[in-house]
């Protein structure tokens, strides 16, 4: 497992479980991307991984760096895309005035939050929600839709998985 926050519990998790970890902070690389990249390309390359899971991760990846791992790369992207790529999702939903709300997990191509969809899970906006609560509802989709498609998708099964929350 490797983070780009040297805290994420995760990694200690991980570790507990006796799954190798690392972690390649970004901060200190700044605008220097390629470099970034190049560190976690080194600490994965070792186990030629078959799946790379993003969740939390909040960089845009270059297309070199996709392209390297392509067809491996997966993210889960806190709205149902392609509605609302990027940030603030949540909160373009409600505005939006959007009766329904939920997560996605594509394939991760060089255009941002634009890969072929594995998975979506939905639930109803509530007049109540902010986007702060509905954060919170939309996250808990998130740990069940997840898992959900990466069985599928270990197995080369790409048909899309749905779940209504």
């Amino acid at each position: 497992m490797v983070s780009n926050d040297p805290n994420a519990a995760g990694l200690a998790r991980a570790a507990q479980r006796g799954v190798a970890t690392g972690a390649v902070d970004h901060k200190p690389f700044g605008q220097d991307r390629a470099a970034f990249e190049a560190k976690i390309s080194d600490l994965l390359a070792p186990y030629q991984p078959d799946i790379i899971c993003l969740a939390g991760f909040m960089r845009i990846l270059s297309a070199d760096f996709v392209a390297v791992w392509a067809g491996k790369i997966l993210n889960i992207h806190p709205s149902l895309l392609p509605k609302y790529k990027g940030l603030h999702t949540h909160a373009r939903a409600i505005k939006a005035g959007d009766a329904e709300a939920g997560c996605s997990v594509h394939q991760v191509t060089a255009d941002l939050d634009d890969g072929p969809i594995l998975g979506q899970a939905k639930l109803s906006i509530q007049p109540a929600d902010t986007p702060e609560s509905l954060s919170q509802r939309v996250l808990r989709l998130e740990h069940k839709l997840y898992p959900a498609v990466l069985a599928r998708f270990a197995r080369d099964d790409l048909r899309p998985v749905f779940i209504t929350g």
